[in-house]
Formats: C-alpha cells, structure tokens, sequence
C-alpha cells in the first residue's frame, strides 16, 4: 500500500464533496436528531443538503439516552420515523416507546448519508451571510479546532437558498441573528425567547409546532426551535425531535418553490 496514494484518495474526495457544496439549497447546522431527520427528509426528494456538524461525533443528545442509560423512548407520531428508517423499538406503555439510543443515532446517521445528504463533522459556524431584502444566503465556516485552540485564522463561506438552525438548546444561529440585526426574529419579543423549564407533554408538541421560519431564510427546529419560541424541554423522549425536522424539510420544501 502507498501512504501517498491513500492520503491522495482522502484529499481529493474530501475537497470534491466541500467544493460541491458550497453552493446549496438548504445547509443545516447541526446533526442531532432533528437536524438528520430534516437532512434525511430533504435529501429523499433530490433537495441539495449538507450538515455541517461543530462535534467529531454525530448525533447530538441521542447517544447518552437518559442520564447516559443509552435508550430512548418515542410516542405514536415518533414511532412511525423509526418505522421509516428501520429502527427497532418495544412498547413500554400504550404510546411509550423505547428503542436503543445507538441504533437510533447509527441508522438515522446512515440512512440520511444514503438518502443523499452529507455530513462534515469538526465545522463550526462563526457567523451568517445576510444579502438582499435582509435574507440569510449562506453561512460562515471554520475549522472546529481553530476555534478550540482560540486561533487567528479566517473563515471560509458557502452560499445557500435556505439554513435550517438545529443546534440544540444553545440556538446558535438565532442567536448570531440577533447579535448582527437586533430584534429580527418572528418571536414574541424579537429575540431568542430561551426554553423553560422541562414539561414533556407540552415541549413534544411544541417542538414541532414550532419548527418555522424565524427569519427569512433561517427555519429552526428541535430543541432550538423551542429554545426561540420559549417553549419547555422535554428530556429523553425523542419523538418530537424528528417529527420536528421532518417539518422544517417540509417548510423548506413549500419556501424553495
């Protein structure tokens, strides 16, 4: 084996996957588990998606379950996803599910790289690009380890038509929204409205009702989606989560028409 013609093979491939998508129709940030659900979703219909994933590993909160007891537990509406992707999970209760937090994170993982998608791993977004009639087109990427070792190093850009934050609590995109253009977002006071405290019942449906556009250009989902709108957590219960990336591909969709 060459050590060269190998570190060729890794170069060139990689550079052809980030060179192709610079230029998308919907970048998400963050690959938990609403933003696979929305990748994995968008990319069954030929949309044009990338992930770009700040963390080596991929998955977001599913892989430690509850209080890294690595299962998690779906409703009725979560478990028909599961179905889809062909994961396995056993009735605990009427309308309480639990399946295995690494089969979940591993096949939502490949079967949104197999529907189409991609995924980089250790980026980071610094910041957004906002063009015409104030409308996110793209975002501003660096290394994830530049950014841990606090190095002077500039940033690259790709443009897209649509970004989809799913970032979790820390709704990071929201946030650098509000730093750059004040009190923008389409919430009740502008601002990212931040999550209460945990309320399972009433988070699993928020969650989704509120994976929208909260800016032109910008769709939050999962618990960031929350986090904006001031909704409460909801703990290990994931249902909600993909139910909310399958309707912010849903809204990217009907906006990309």
């Amino acid at each position: 084996m060459d050590e060269v013609i190998i570190s060729r093979a890794i170069t060139e491939s990689y550079t052809r996957d980030l060179l192709d998508s610079m230029e998308l129709q919907v970048a998400i940030v963050g690959a938990g588990p609403a933003g696979m659900s929305a990748a994995y979703y968008l990319a069954k219909e030929k949309i044009k998606t990338t992930i770009f994933e700040r963390k080596l590993s991929i998955g977001g909160g599913i892989w430690g379950g509850g209080m890294m007891f690595n299962k998690i537990v779906v409703q009725d509406e979560g478990k028909e996803i599961l179905d889809e992707l062909g994961i396995g999970a056993s009735q605990y209760q009427q309308g309480y599910y639990v399946a295995s937090a690494i089969e979940v994170a591993s096949t939502l993982c490949s079967q949104t790289v197999k529907a189409g998608a991609r995924i980089f791993n250790l980026f980071s977004v610094e910041d957004v690009v906002i063009r015409e009639n104030n409308k996110i087109s793209g975002l501003v990427l660096n290394w994830s380890p530049v950014l841990s070792a606090n190095l002077h190093v500039d940033p690259l850009t790709i443009r897209s038509k649509l970004v989809i934050d799913a970032t979790g609590h820390s709704c990071e995109i929201c946030h650098m929204v509000t730093d750059k253009m004040g009190e923008a977002l389409r919430t009740a006071s502008g601002k990212v409205m931040g999550e209460k405290p945990m309320w399972a019942e009433v988070a699993e449906k928020r969650v989704v009702e509120n994976a929208k556009e909260v800016y032109p250009g910008l769709i939050v989902t999962g618990m960031a989606a929350n986090a904006a709108f001031g909704s409460p957590r909801m703990g290990p219960i994931f249902g909600g989560m993909l139910l909310s990336g399958k309707k912010a591909a849903q809204l990217a969709m009907e906006l990309l028409k």
